[in-house]
């Protein structure tokens, strides 16, 4: 696969730009069909939008958090589905970054550099909790590793080239095994029919004995033990795509206000965009969306601060500043996109309209980890200073 380099954050968020352009035009009719954004996925590989985060030394650009949030909330503005596919690319990306060999750096990043998309093979369904994880990866004489095990929600895996997939060596640690898409004993199934997000296709993955190379694994355990910022950086892009579904479902309530909505009969005025009622709630719904960036910036500034000056504190201080933001932007972009009808009227509930997958994909998408226990840990933050678990969900 050729792919274009790009070389600096202003050229990715130009790109972001065009691509969520191109991406908001068929949206509706790629989640009322089911039709998975294959062509959509090829463009993105092509623009070289993938490869902004590889190092510099690596011939990247290496953009910064505030870069790598307002693409995903740009993306996420146009499609809620097509926007987290790239998610756990990312994620798995600084796995890489942190915790791989000179070699393996070298590998994955003229991949990443070349257009290679990465999936992700890590939930598991019918374990205890999301950190049950009993894949395993059993190391042989040869030195290389047989991997058995069943993922679910495995969102990007079936348009990836490679999957990482989590799972437990023989003593318990966490590792990720980078596994082509086309190996042997490797299945991706496509049977997510989740109510939202609807073209992610995040289904099941199954792993029957499939051989992976010494070089392909990486202890992830790690990086859990010390000072990190995986958990963050992986909150701030769901973050971003919130905040982008948001933004994008208020635009579009709009656009209807202004060209089909009818005013209602006592409010006096010609038309319903002059309606003194709806312009207040639009309001109140553009002050939550324009809170909801706003935190996302500050959430990603927290994040380089950390990243420059990476100790307990430091960390801390990334992590809470990214759950306050995720906590708004789930917030924000379950209310904005319920509140589409609303303020548009009986008409914007029909069903070949299909205004309802803003909301779908904001209800869907804001259920990857519970808000609650954000907030329970940015108060214990602030009340007692104690700081907020190591792991990649904060």
């Amino acid at each position: 696969m050729a792919a274009h380099v790009i070389a600096d954050a202003a050229e990715a968020l130009a790109v972001a730009a065009a691509l969520a352009d191109g991406f908001r035009a068929g949206a509706a009719a790629r989640d009322a069909e089911r039709r998975l954004p294959r062509t959509e996925l090829d463009r993105l590989s092509a623009s070289g939008l993938l490869g902004v985060t590889a190092p510099a030394e690596y011939g990247g650009a290496d953009v910064d958090a505030p870069t790598l949030a307002e693409i995903f909330r740009l993306l996420g503005s146009a499609d809620g589905s097509l926007a987290q596919i790239p998610q756990s690319h990312f994620v798995y990306v600084n796995v890489i970054r942190r915790q791989g060999t000179e070699g393996q750096r070298k590998f994955f990043f003229a991949e990443l550099l070349a257009g290679s998309r990465f999936g992700n093979a890590q939930s598991e369904a019918g374990t205890k909790h999301v950190q049950d994880i009993r894949t395993r990866l059993e190391r042989q004489g040869d030195g290389t590793y047989l991997l058995t095990g069943v993922k679910h929600y495995s969102t990007g895996a079936l348009f990836a080239d490679w999957i990482p997939v989590l799972a437990r060596t023989e003593d318990d640690n966490l590792h990720v095994a980078y596994v082509p898409r086309d190996a042997p004993g490797l299945t991706v199934v496509d049977d997510w029919d989740g109510m939202g997000q609807r073209t992610t296709a995040s289904g099941t993955v199954r792993l029957d004995g499939v051989a992976v190379p010494a070089d392909r694994v990486l202890p992830h355990h790690l990086t859990f033990q010390g000072p990190q910022l995986h958990g963050a950086v992986a909150q701030l892009l769901h973050a971003a795509i919130d905040v982008g579904i948001a933004g994008g479902a208020l635009a579009e309530a709009a656009e209807f206000v202004r060209t089909k909505s009818r005013p209602w009969f006592e409010s006096g005025v010609e038309s319903a965009a002059e309606d003194p009622l709806l312009i207040q709630r639009f309001g109140e719904l553009a002050v939550q969306v324009r809170a909801s960036e706003a935190l996302l910036r500050e959430a990603a500034r927290a994040v380089d601060t950390a990243g420059a000056d990476l100790t307990d504190e430091s960390a801390a201080e990334a992590s809470v500043a990214v759950a306050a933001a995720k906590v708004q932007a789930a917030e924000t972009a379950v209310t904005v996109a319920g509140a589409l009808f609303e303020v548009s009227g009986t008409r914007s509930a029909l069903d070949s309209l299909n205004l309802h997958r803003h909301w779908r994909d904001a209800r869907t998408h804001t259920l990857h980890d519970p808000a609650r226990w954000k907030i329970q840990h940015i108060g214990r933050y602030v009340l007692n200073g104690t700081r907020p678990p190591r792991h990649g969900l904060l």
